[in-house]
């Protein structure tokens, strides 16, 4: 398998709990032949499009077998790589994160299935959040946020505008205490240098390492865990 350019950790072995439906929350029909899993590869699908070669890293579980399955219109998009996650040993989004980082090379991009980038900035988006690894080493694609109830399911970020640049100042997951907060990531890039510490983005009890990232706003990010469940 050819060394990629770029690779996108795909977690997809959450079990979804809320969604109630009898298969997987990301393959949701949003429109005839599209489903909330192809809109989250949008801008993925752009990386490829520029003439990058991606290298897609699923990480799954036995009960998503329907996604794997749905995953195989992307062959000739992406090379892709599927990596079983044991929720026994490596539980929860960093877990996911540990199961896929062997497989990846060169900067590394988190691109989660069921959060969809739009609107006004949207288009080209995580192409220039992995580029802006090569200077500070992670980025974010991120939505400005006040709703405190919306932060409080999000990875929170407080961002401030530096030498005409965004850039966060803190950040955490899921925020009991949301205040200070005025933003949320719906992607993460990082360099592969620093990528051994993507799953602490995640991780409860663990320090940020988005501090300093770079910001780049979009107009909109839907988390369609929250709004189908």
């Amino acid at each position: 398998m050819p060394v990629p350019d770029v690779s996108i950790i795909l977690p997809c072995a959450g079990f979804a709990t809320r969604f109630g439906a009898p298969y997987s929350k990301e393959l949701h029909c949003l429109a005839p032949g599209v489903t909330v899993l192809d809109r989250s590869l949008e801008t993925v699908v752009e990386l490829a499009k520029s003439g990058l070669n991606v290298r897609l890293v699923v990480v799954f579980g036995a009960h998503k077998l329907d996604t794997v399955s749905y995953l195989a219109r992307y062959a000739e998009t992406f090379q892709l790589v599927f990596v079983y996650q044991d929720h026994s040993l490596e539980p929860d989004l960093d877990g996911a994160i540990r199961s896929a980082l062997p497989m990846t090379r060169g900067p590394v991009a988190l691109v989660l299935p069921d959060i969809v980038v739009s609107g006004a900035g949207s288009t080209g988006s995580l192409l220039a959040a992995l580029r802006q690894t090569e200077v500070a080493g992670w980025s974010v694609v991120a939505a400005e946020e006040r709703n405190p109830d919306t932060l409080r399911q999000m990875g929170a970020l407080a961002v401030v505008e530096r030498d005409g640049n965004m850039t966060v100042r803190a950040a955490t997951d899921k925020p009991s205490d949301p205040s200070g907060y005025n933003a949320f990531w719906g992607m993460v890039a990082v360099a592969e240098e620093e990528a051994h510490r993507l799953p602490d983005v995640a991780s409860k009890g663990a320090d940020s390492p988005l501090a300093g990232a770079v910001a780049l706003i979009v107009e909109r990010i839907v988390n369609y865990n929250t709004t189908m469940g």
